[in-house]
């Protein structure tokens, strides 16, 4: 990503609705998981400071390319953090009992058959893996330019990729649905050319409420069928 954006999510990520609504769901992802964890593409640690908060329990890793937001990491969630790639992660094999990948596959420097025969290589059999993906690739926007995403999936997709890539009992599911014509209107219509990017401050009272609206989602007893991201959950054979 460009180094503007990493400044953007260091000092929003604590805060903003969207990393609030995304780590509570990759904590959920986890579930009852024991022991070692990655996040593979950690940026400045705002999901591993989370984990430190939450699950105190667990034995947080980090992997980020930037290495200035590898040490911000470092400081802002006491988690070991290596500065390095997903093509090629600096792990032993069968390292973690799970690894979470959060809106990194996306990425144009990622190789994203590279990345998860990585992911998979320092899972223990059996070990969980948690991908976050942007939805669709046709709301590719402004925003997505200024943090080099190429690829944006739908739930299907994710799925497929998991599977070919050799993981199993893969799920994978929409969120941000109800929130996704707003998102539409933002990047499709609103935003022009060189956008600012949609990691900002909101005032409190939006931030709430659009906070409030998934965890209103969070709580349906059915996934939507759309949404603005996907989360995919698959295990290491």
């Amino acid at each position: 990503m460009q180094p503007a954006e990493y400044a953007l999510m260091d000092a929003a990520e604590d805060r903003m609705w969207w990393y609030r609504a995304l780590h509570t769901r990759l904590c959920t992802a986890l579930g009852d998981i024991r022991g070692r964890v990655l996040d593979a593409g950690c940026g400045t640690g705002g999901f591993l400071a989370t984990l430190r908060a939450q699950r105190p329990d667990l034995i947080r890793f980090g992997l980020d390319f930037n290495h200035v937001a590898a040490v911000r990491t470092r400081i802002k969630s006491a988690a070991a953090v290596a500065a390095g790639s997903v093509n090629a992660l600096p792990f032993a094999d069968n390292s973690f009992d799970a690894a979470v990948s959060a809106d990194v596959l996306c990425h144009a420097a990622v190789d994203t058959a590279a990345a998860l025969d990585e992911l998979k290589r320092v899972l223990r059999p059996g070990g969980r893996l948690a991908v976050n993906m942007p939805a669709y690739q046709w709301m590719l926007s402004a925003h997505d330019r200024r943090v080099h995403n190429i690829r944006r999936l739908t739930a299907r997709g994710t799925a497929a990729m998991l599977r070919t890539a050799g993981f199993r009992h893969v799920k994978a599911s929409y969120w941000n649905g109800l929130l996704l014509p707003l998102m539409i209107t933002q990047r499709k219509i609103l935003a022009r050319g060189d956008a600012a990017s949609d990691v900002a401050p909101f005032p409190p009272w939006l931030d709430s409420t659009l906070h409030g609206m998934t965890e209103f989602e969070r709580r349906l007893p059915f996934p939507l069928p759309v949404g603005g991201s996907v989360l995919a959950i698959a295990e290491k054979p």
